[in-house]
């Protein structure tokens, strides 16, 4: 259903550029602010030590920068120990540790200056995602209910980290698709992407995939029984996950902030 993503709304509401997060990077050093977002990124576990990184057109892609930009800002990790550089058929950019001696200031350069924003989208997220579960409830046929089963199989299939953010994306794409109404489901695509630092995949931890994994099952079984209200209740709870580890890593950077002022 890709041509859901055509609809004039939709487009209209995407040409409202009033969201910082949601600019190219052009403001400032651009590749400084790209190590900061990476970091950052990091540090929440959507990248994690041993995986590689987005290729550099594809990071260039999603931050809207140019391939030099994204180099300069590898080359700039590479030399503070966060990531290395690997040849050959399998090379890449690889994290190496997930928390340097620097993580904390970048961090703090990067989330608080936004921190109004980001607390919009919490809020909207909170406020949207409820109403979305509770009309897929309402409105799901039997093919959505086929789209949503197979959806939630592959995420308990998954085997590995990708795996299983590839299927969450089609678990709440297929809730969202429930609803027949495209607007709904662009505007809950665009909230994702905007949390997730625009990288294309929310944080992740073993305890999110846990609890994940039975918020999931709750959610697809009050959707296909047509419960609105449970699927509310399931949907607000679960999208608060990605929110607690953003929070959690805000008061880390503040409060080691607050002990290198008393040193």
């Amino acid at each position: 259903m890709s041509e859901i993503f055509d609809a004039p709304l939709l487009n209209e509401l995407q040409r409202d550029n009033t969201d910082p997060l949601a600019r190219p990077i052009v403001v400032r050093n651009a590749p400084e602010q790209i190590v900061e977002r990476l970091v950052t990124a990091v540090a929440l576990g959507v990248y994690v030590p041993g995986q590689a990184l987005p290729p550099e057109r594809e990071l260039a892609s999603l931050l809207g920068v140019s391939r030099a930009t994204v180099r300069e800002a590898l080359r700039r990790m590479t030399e503070s120990g966060f990531i290395e550089q690997r040849r050959g058929r399998n090379g890449g950019s690889f994290v190496l540790e997930n928390w340097r001696p620097s993580s904390a200031d970048l961090i703090r350069r990067h989330l608080l200056p936004n921190w109004d924003r980001f607390e919009a989208l919490f809020d909207a997220r909170q406020l949207l995602e409820p109403v979305i579960a509770a009309t897929a409830a309402l409105r799901r046929n039997d093919d959505d209910v086929a789209a949503l089963s197979q959806a939630l199989e592959d995420y308990h299939a998954a085997t590995d980290r990708e795996e299983s953010r590839v299927a969450d994306e089609r678990v709440h794409r297929a809730i969202a698709e429930s609803t027949h109404n495209s607007v709904l489901v662009g505007l809950s695509a665009q909230i994702r992407t905007r949390i997730s630092l625009d990288l294309g995949a929310e944080p992740y931890t073993p305890e999110i995939r846990r609890v994940a994994a039975e918020q999931h099952g709750l959610l697809a079984d009050a959707v296909i029984a047509q419960d609105p209200e449970r699927a509310s209740t399931i949907a607000l709870e679960h999208f608060g996950l990605t929110e607690k580890l953003v929070r959690d890593l805000v008061a880390r950077v503040q409060e080691l902030a607050t002990l290198e002022t008393d040193e």
